[in-house]
């Protein structure tokens, strides 16, 4: 009986709770404020509530369970050490209002971290004033504009994007006010250098890049990258959502970078579930650090203190960030070490590869080069099934599918991340299901194009789920 929706399992008069009498008295509502039909809640025991969520929690498929082919954009593994220190009494009692001295202890975490992500990427300074990635960049390209606007410069309102950019790039542009000028990929899935500088002018004021981008590819001319931007008076802003492939290994700093921000919750290994809690730091060169928003941490005769700088963007959020997120990553930099960090960069590059190579002949590669942290198919080279019905096939097989038609660039993408927390072993499975897929596609494409088979629920009619969507219990039947 769990399985069914907890108003299938609803009896009338059924209750989990018992509230004592009130001392208050009624009040008159207003008829503009009172309900005009009976609040529509299911009536069921607490034993009922909990063995029904219990049910309801099992069917949920999570990083502790298997698999995750998205890789670190949305599950990578979260040591519990990571989660044993966010739980600490002293830092989950904290209040965000107490006064310095109290928390020095976390003021000291902010400090260190922010150092230790300075070092890992060669620049100067970290703010975790951002609650999420996409705020980072939104911060980042904040200072960007404010770099510019200090200098007089105020013709620069344009942002140029390559064409393989992750979507939040020019949405956050146009939340600060800023055109996006698209700069296209050669075949080789790098930035066109001769198309980048048709497009630099005095009204550009940066440009967005991922290294290596969303392709999987390494931007190879990034130095050049670098000296035509900066010649060309504009800033380079590095989208550092997922830094896997260059942690311990490369530095955006070092290769001319002005403006970054990272994802705690993807390279840093802190969790992502439910859409939050999130952090995105965003950092900084020398010569711009007086933007970061306010306030800052900073150290001085021993003790951590907020400072707050009249030449900064401004604040960005209600406090300094989320601080158990930062907690969590600052255990898992600890727990791995200077002389452990590097791993994460190598191991994410060689797991990437070897799915690459593994699956070149059965699915189609369309950058046939050295990929990083994930590796980009355009679909199976069978043609007789779609990358959807790859996806949904996999669901029978017990994985979570990965990425699908993201980047655009290609018709039938399926981006793979395995990241570098997984074994040999799992990695084989996958490889080897993947062909069976393939296999399977080629011998009997029907098999693909009604999966999955022996999920809870089937394939959703994706039209009419979009256009007559169901939202009530009541007109399930």
């Amino acid at each position: 009986m769990y399985d069914k929706l907890i108003f299938e399992i609803s009896q009338p008069n059924r209750q989990a709770y018992s509230l004592p009498e009130t001392e208050i008295s009624g009040v008159d509502l207003p008829a503009s404020l009172k309900r005009q039909l009976p609040l529509d809640m299911p009536e069921v025991s607490e034993l009922d509530v909990v063995r029904h969520y219990t049910r309801l929690s099992q069917k949920n498929y999570g990083v502790d369970q298997g698999f995750y082919p998205l890789g670190s954009c949305t599950m990578k593994y979260n040591p519990k050490i990571n989660e044993e220190m966010a739980s600490l009494p002293g830092f989950v009692k904290m209040h965000p209002l107490q006064p310095e001295k109290t928390v020095q202890g976390a003021m000291q975490i902010y400090y260190e971290t922010s150092q230790m992500l300075a070092e890992l990427t060669g620049l100067a300074e970290f703010s975790f004033n951002p609650f999420a990635g996409a705020h980072g960049e939104a911060t980042g390209l904040m200072i960007m504009k404010a770099y510019h606007l200090q200098r007089g410069d105020t013709k620069r309102t344009k942002v140029i994007v390559p064409d393989s950019a992750h979507g939040t790039n020019p949405a956050s542009a146009s939340v600060c006010g800023m055109d996006t000028i698209v700069v296209p990929s050669t075949p080789e899935g790098t930035v066109d250098i001769t198309a980048l500088k048709k497009v630099l002018n005095d009204e550009v004021a940066g440009i967005m890049l991922t290294n290596p981008n969303t392709l999987g590819i390494f931007e190879k001319d990034i130095c050049e990258i670098a000296e035509l931007v900066h010649a060309n008076g504009s800033l380079l802003y590095y989208d550092g959502a997922n830094l896997n492939a260059l942690l311990g290994i490369a530095r955006p700093g070092d290769m001319g970078f002005d403006i970054m921000h990272i994802n705690l919750h993807k390279t840093f290994s802190t969790p992502h579930g439910g859409g939050g809690p999130g952090s995105g730091p965003v950092g900084v060169t020398k010569a711009l650090v007086h933007l970061l928003p306010n306030p800052r941490v900073i150290k001085e005769k021993g003790k951590y203190r907020w400072l707050t700088n009249e030449q900064s963007i401004g604040s960005v959020s209600g406090f300094y960030g989320n601080f158990l997120v930062v907690v969590r990553a600052y255990t898992y930099l600890r727990t791995l070490g200077k002389e452990n960090v590097h791993h994460v960069g190598y191991l994410s590059v060689l797991n990437a590869n070897y799915i690459k190579e593994s699956l070149k002949e059965y699915y189609k590669l369309p950058i046939t080069g050295l990929c990083k942290h994930e590796v980009v198919f355009d679909g199976l080279i069978s043609e007789k099934a779609t990358t959807l019905d790859v996806a949904k096939r996999l669901l029978d097989y017990g994985y979570h599918p990965p990425t699908i038609y993201f980047p655009l660039l290609f018709h039938q993408t399926i981006m793979i991340e395995p990241t570098e927390v997984e074994s040999k072993e799992t990695i084989d499975d996958f490889i080897n299901t993947m062909i069976k897929i393939a296999q399977e596609a080629e011998a009997n494409p029907d098999l693909l194009k009604t999966a999955p088979h022996n999920t809870i629920v089937r394939r959703l009619d994706d039209v009419k789920a979009a256009r007559n969507p169901i939202i009530k219990y009541k007109d399930i039947v």
